[in-house]
């Protein structure tokens, strides 16, 4: 059955307000197009692809709130991962999979359909990965979730953490992951880069690190990875998440680097609401608000997005799965409003996120695509942005996952 979605504002499409759907693809994008079996007016609304969340931990969402604490004294990324492991030794299966459907349900319900998620494996029993392995199968035709293997206390702070790296792998988690700012030493941090990437070959797996997430500057890992990836032609599969030191390193270093990943082509995620709650704990003032370098890529052609990361879990009290949330706090600290950066400004929880997640063959508003996309209560990029709108509807191989009426008044403001 041929369906047409019509009266559509398609985003960086300036021409086209119509889409033809057959066999959950995208076969005709344009205006005027034949009539079809079903045609459904989309009331002149901005039509995106659906919302990319490209790194967020669904193992710990909603844990501060079942075990009934309230997050770190000291609001530092340090403390709470050593306040971890007293949520993680409560963990079931069942458990995992039930607070995670909740973050799961936040955000598709709020227009995500691609998440990657970083499960913590250092734990030899494998509880939350097993979870999610279970969940990435039964949820598969309302959203696509990739699994990071993420050592979160370290491959070698915690012991035999590296060989739990590799045997997530083997159990079919979907990326290798790591956190060398949070091992002993510094000789520890590039040993487990090294051995990221050679897992990564060895298993023909993406890679995304949890890389210098702190305000020291002398945290360089992403100068490792990068170099590695660089010389293995691996920048396009790889992305470095956080990368805050990068945001406080001074500009001849930064400069430097900035030409070396554009020759490797690497991925960076940036958290910004996360990262700006964590860090910057040491500073009094000027005090940094842990992002790291956004406009300078994005004005480099360095493919960045912004995520979620958290939602209530030690790390982040507070957190929703609201992408609209994260681009307007990312936007603000980053300062990029201008009327040309706005634009495309979409891109950062769309398509750079789909970059991230190595699946842009299949996503976008095109022709011989799927027929995945949003519809904002807006009809314009800058209006949404502006007025922060939510999504009315989630459509997923052209079948509407929800559909929601624009908000009525009861009683109207008369003015």
């Amino acid at each position: 059955m041929k369906k047409k979605f019509y009266n559509a504002n398609i985003y960086r499409n300036d021409t086209a307000t119509e889409m033809v759907v057959e066999g959950g693809k995208i076969t005709q994008i344009g205006t005027d197009l034949p009539k079809c079996d079903e045609e459904i007016d989309l009331g002149g609304k901005l039509v995106l692809p659906p919302y990319v969340d490209p790194h967020l931990h669904l193992d710990y969402v909603y844990t501060l709130s079942e075990l009934g604490q309230e997050g770190a004294g000291s609001g530092t990324l340090f403390e709470a991962i050593e306040l971890w492991p007293q949520f993680k030794k409560t963990l079931t299966v069942e458990s995992v999979k039930r607070l995670a459907l909740k973050g799961i349900r936040d955000e598709v319900s709020q227009g995500v359909q691609h998440i990657r998620t970083h499960i913590d494996v250092t734990d030899p029993n494998f509880t939350a990965l097993k979870a999610m392995l279970e969940m990435k199968q039964e949820l598969k035709d309302i959203v696509d979730i990739q699994i990071v293997s993420f050592p979160q206390q370290g491959m070698y702070t915690y012991k035999g953490g590296r060989d739990l790296v590799e045997e997530a792998l083997k159990m079919g988690a979907d990326i290798v992951g790591g956190i060398p700012h949070y091992e002993p030493a510094r000789e520890f941090g590039d040993k487990s880069v090294h051995d990221i990437v050679k897992l990564a070959l060895k298993y023909d797996k993406p890679i995304d690190v949890h890389c210098d997430e702190t305000d020291d500057t002398h945290s360089r890992f992403v100068e490792l990875l990068n170099a590695l990836v660089l010389m293995e032609d691996y920048g396009k599969r790889t992305t470095a998440s956080h990368t805050c030191s990068f945001g406080s390193a001074d500009n001849s270093y930064a400069f430097r680097m900035m030409d070396l990943f554009q020759k490797s082509k690497m991925n960076f995620i940036s958290c910004p609401t996360e990262n700006a709650y964590l860090q910057g704990r040491q500073d009094t003032y000027p005090k940094r608000r842990g992002l790291t370098r956004v406009k300078e890529f994005i004005e480099s052609g360095i493919n960045v997005a912004f995520a979620q990361d958290s939602i209530n879990d030690p790390w982040y009290p507070i957190g929703n799965g609201n992408m609209m949330n994260i681009l307007d706090n990312g936007i603000h600290l980053a300062q990029t409003m201008s009327p040309e950066e706005i634009k495309t400004i979409f891109d950062l929880i769309t398509y750079n996120g789909a970059r991230c997640l190595n699946i842009q063959d299949s996503y976008g508003l095109a022709v011989g695509k799927q027929a995945n996309f949003i519809v904002l209560n807006e009809s314009s990029v800058y209006e949404a942005i502006r007025k922060r709108v939510d999504v009315l509807a989630s459509v997923r191989n052209g079948n509407f996952l929800f559909r929601r009426r624009e908000p009525e008044y009861e009683i109207p403001l008369d003015l």
